[in-house]
This record gives C-alpha cells, sequence and structure tokens, in this order.
C-alpha cells in the first residue's frame, strides 16, 4: 500500500461488495480495526458507508451494524430498498447505491488527495477515471483471490494502487470469539 501520512484521504465502503468478498474469504470485518489501519496512513477526512435497508422489516440484522458504523466515526449513506414482482411473479428486492457513492466520491474529490474504494464493482472504473483527473490518486480494496474474483479487471487496472482484501485480513478481521468452556458435571 502506498500511502503517505500528509495526506487527506477518505473511505467509500460499497457495504454489501465488502461483505460479500470478505465472506468469500471466509472471515469478517472489524471496522473498528479498518478505520484504524486507514486513519494511521493519512488524515482520513471521512470513512463512507453505503448500504439499502429493508425499512418494513420488524427486525433488520444490517440494523445493529448501521447504528454502530454511525456512532463510531463513520458517515452512513442508506436509502429504502425497493420492493418489486418480476416477470415471472416472483417478489424481488433492489438497493443500488452507486449513484450516492459516485457523487459523493465526485465532491469529496476537491477535498483530498487520496480516495479508497472498498468495492470490485467495475461500474465505478469511470468514476475513478474522473475522480483521478481531478489529481486524486484512487486505491481500490477488493480481490482476485475468491472464486470467481471479486474485482472487475478493467477496475483494477484504471486504479492507482490495488489492495488485497485477504492481504488485509491480519489487520481488519474480527476476532474469533474463544468458545465457551465445557460444563463440569
Amino acid at each position: 500500500m502506498i500511502f503517505y501520512p500528509e495526506e487527506r484521504l477518505a473511505m467509500f465502503i460499497d457495504g454489501p461488495n465488502l461483505f460479500g468478498a470478505a465472506r468469500s474469504l471466509g472471515f469478517d470485518i472489524d471496522y473498528r480495526r479498518m478505520l484504524q489501519l486507514f486513519a494511521a496512513k493519512g488524515r482520513l477526512l471521512r470513512a463512507f458507508y453505503y448500504t439499502a435497508l429493508m425499512e418494513n422489516e420488524e427486525y433488520s440484522p444490517l440494523r445493529p451494524l448501521v447504528d454502530w458504523l454511525d456512532y463510531n466515526g463513520y458517515s452512513m449513506v442508506t436509502k429504502p430498498v425497493k420492493e418489486f414482482t418480476d416477470a415471472q411473479g416472483r417478489r424481488r428486492i433492489k438497493g443500488n447505491m452507486d449513484i450516492e457513492l459516485a457523487i459523493d466520491m465526485l465532491e469529496m474529490a476537491n477535498h483530498v488527495q487520496h480516495i479508497v474504494l472498498f468495492s470490485g464493482d467495475g461500474d465505478f472504473r469511470r468514476l475513478v477515471e474522473a475522480v483521478q483527473k481531478k489529481g486524486v490518486r484512487v486505491s481500490v480494496v477488493s480481490s482476485i483471490r475468491t472464486q470467481p474474483p471479486m474485482i472487475a479487471d478493467e477496475l483494477r487496472r484504471q486504479a492507482d494502487n490495488f489492495i488485497e482484501l485477504a492481504d488485509l485480513q491480519a489487520s481488519v478481521a474480527r476476532a474469533e470469539r474463544p468458545a465457551p468452556p465445557p460444563e463440569r458435571v
């Protein structure tokens, strides 16, 4: 990873994409450790986390994470998922946050020298190019070690730096909780 201690940086996390990559690699992200890791690399101005939420559900497994991130240094960007019925009559949900991430990144590009994008989505290639034209370096965090690779080749080629998520595992993985001791009879 190439970072300079005096540079202003921002993190942009495509939540579902990062979750999928980490899960495919067999670990969960410790978001406190990840924030500390990148805050130590430069002057971290913002860490954005993007995800869609089911608002009509009584309980969403994502809600505790979203609340924790919101109180612990992350700028949350959420929107409700949209439900629809496809041509075969099946109930589907859709919650794409790409446009929100793109607009925020373009706006932040005027205030930072380095952006770290946590996504492998090839749709972001043109966004990365546009931010680079503003003089901002872009590092992309994803994985080529998953089957299939989680990063689109065109995004990896466009990035100034590609950071393999598996290489960050020791620094950002959530510690496994030890198993409780067996009960004595």
